[in-house]
């Protein structure tokens, strides 16, 4: 008999229902609903990442008890699976997506996310045992269940308000400006990173060696949030560089433009072996780098990332877009992109599980993913502002990229 585990695990399982939802919402858009719809699906999404994102790393992070530097090559190998989807999913749905429409693509996303459910739902127990089954409790059963309400309040008002929001938007009373809502989020974003980390100092009940551990995970956020911010450059401003500036015919076929987006995850596929050994041999001979090095080092490489892209941009303004150059430029790009992820993303998730104070773990990982979603949004809002009838604008996109990485004068 199946049963439906508690913890983690129902969080992880909740959260693959509502993606999966959210991915159907969005494609059945182009067929009843329109903007409502979408905008449906999107919320499911967001919501059922925050629960299953978060949650599936804090159980990698407890298959490595013992910390250390298999930790963080375990985090290497699991980024090296979550890419393995990433590099097919892009395939599958940009085909899709350019050939028949998006609405085929979001679809053909949910259909994988069922898949990944219900493989999930079936081999967890067998595969994980009683890692995320038990949740983390307060041992004062009255902060406890002081807590959970707070938690459930909480979660009640944002849920009302967002359906307050769509039911407005549905009747037209309100219009929804994505760029305009965006510009907004930034700031309610990091607000939300400010307010939790002056929470946890003054009412978590952390001890002064937990607090300096806060300290660091307040700095690699910082961090994370700049790397994130040039990072996602991939999907905007870079994918638009591939659409309207790159050769893209081989042999007569014209290769999709978001087929450049596997080129990243393909390169993690490769790679992530490749640093998850290193981390390893590098520990053994009592070399191995700290993770603030490591995210040094991540935010190097990817200003290398960006510094290349300068050469092919000045190549545009100077033949004045007369030409579209080659191909490898973009991957030399996301090729040392991908060096600078794999030495700080995978080192990220291992270091929230290291640095956390057990109870704080799964929200420790939420605030991780929070410097990913302040990266994403500042990316979006960079990307659009990306002009392809304005070429002199080009170099300076990436040279400001770059900048995010260089080292304080």
């Amino acid at each position: 008999m199946l049963t439906y585990p508690r913890g983690l695990c129902s969080a992880i399982q909740t959260g693959a229902v509502l993606i999966t939802a959210g991915h159907f919402s969005i494609g059945l858009s182009s067929f009843m609903g329109g903007k409502v719809f979408f905008f449906i699906g999107l919320i499911l999404i967001v919501l059922g990442t925050g629960l299953l994102k978060p949650n599936i790393s804090a159980i990698v992070g407890d298959l490595y008890p013992e910390g250390g530097a298999r930790r963080d090559a375990g985090f290497s190998i699991f980024y090296m699976g979550i890419n393995v989807g990433a590099t097919f999913g892009q395939l599958i749905t940009g085909l899709l997506g350019e050939r028949y429409g998006y609405h085929w693509g979001f679809g053909a996303a949910g259909v994988g996310m069922l898949f990944g459910l219900l493989w999930f739902t079936f081999r967890s127990r067998t595969t994980l045992g009683d890692i995320g089954i038990e949740r983390s409790r307060n041992p004062d059963p009255k902060k406890q269940a002081s807590q959970e309400m707070t938690v459930k309040v909480a979660i009640a008002a944002g849920l009302a308000v967002i359906a307050a929001v769509i039911a407005l938007a549905a009747t037209g009373t309100i219009t929804l400006d994505a760029q305009v809502v965006a510009g907004y989020m930034t700031y309610v974003l990091v607000g939300i990173a400010v307010v939790y980390f002056a929470y946890l100092f003054i009412a978590g009940g952390l001890n002064s060696d937990e607090k300096k551990r806060i300290i660091v995970i307040f700095v690699l956020f910082v961090a994370a949030a700049i790397f994130w911010a040039a990072f996602e450059q991939a999907p905007t401003s870079l994918q638009l560089f591939a659409k309207d500036f790159t050769a893209r015919n081989v042999g007569g076929f014209e290769v999709p433009a978001t087929w450049f987006q596997s080129v990243n995850s393909a390169f993690i596929i490769v790679f992530a072996p490749v640093f998850a050994a290193l981390w390893t041999w590098l520990d053994k001979r009592n070399m191995n780098f700290s993770s603030p090095a490591k995210f040094a080092l991540g935010l190097a490489l990817a200003g290398v990332g960006f510094l290349i892209m300068i050469f092919p941009a000045n190549m545009l303004v100077a033949a004045n877009g007369a030409i579209k150059v080659s191909a490898i430029w973009l991957v030399l790009s996301y090729l040392f992109q991908t060096f600078g992820e794999l030495s700080l993303s995978p080192v990220g998730l291992s270091s929230m599980t290291k640095l956390s104070p057990r109870r704080y773990v799964g929200q420790m990982m939420g605030v991780w993913f929070l410097a990913a979603s302040v990266g994403n949004l500042i990316a979006g809002l960079v990307g659009g502002s990306v002009d392809p009838e304005k070429l002199e604008q080009t170099p300076k996109l990436f040279t400001a990229r770059r900048s995010l990485f260089s080292p304080p004068p």
